[in-house]
């Protein structure tokens, strides 16, 4: 499986971004899914996810902000990043785990956040 994320930038503090992940053409359904992100020099960091049977997950950081969401018509998971912070800029990662296999990574997009 190829995991392929778009949608990075660069956007001023208080704007949005909407990030996307692709599963070479896979469903989202069975698997447990979720946006990481990191920072230069630090580890990972969980930011949402949604687990196999549905339950939703988002780091305090983000709550109330951004939206972690999948259509499996188009065979797509999101993230709706609004009201972005400075804080928040950092290589995100889509994270797949079909039930039954390995997990899969993306390579990562950027998101800058500027003042």
């Amino acid at each position: 499986i190829q995991v392929l994320e778009s949608g990075g930038g660069l956007v001023q503090a208080g704007g949005s971004l909407r990030l996307s992940c692709t599963a070479s053409g896979r469903t989202f359904t069975n698997s447990a899914t979720a946006w990481f992100r990191q920072v230069s020099g630090r580890e990972h960091e969980r930011v949402a996810s949604i687990s196999a049977s549905g339950d939703i997950y988002y780091a305090d950081f983000v709550k109330g902000r951004f939206t972690i969401s999948t259509d499996n018509d188009k065979r797509t998971m999101y993230l709706q990043m609004n009201n972005l912070r400075p804080e928040d800029t950092a290589v995100y990662y889509c994270f797949l785990k079909p039930v039954g296999e390995v997990d899969y990574w993306g390579l990562g997009t950027q998101v800058t956040v500027s003042l």
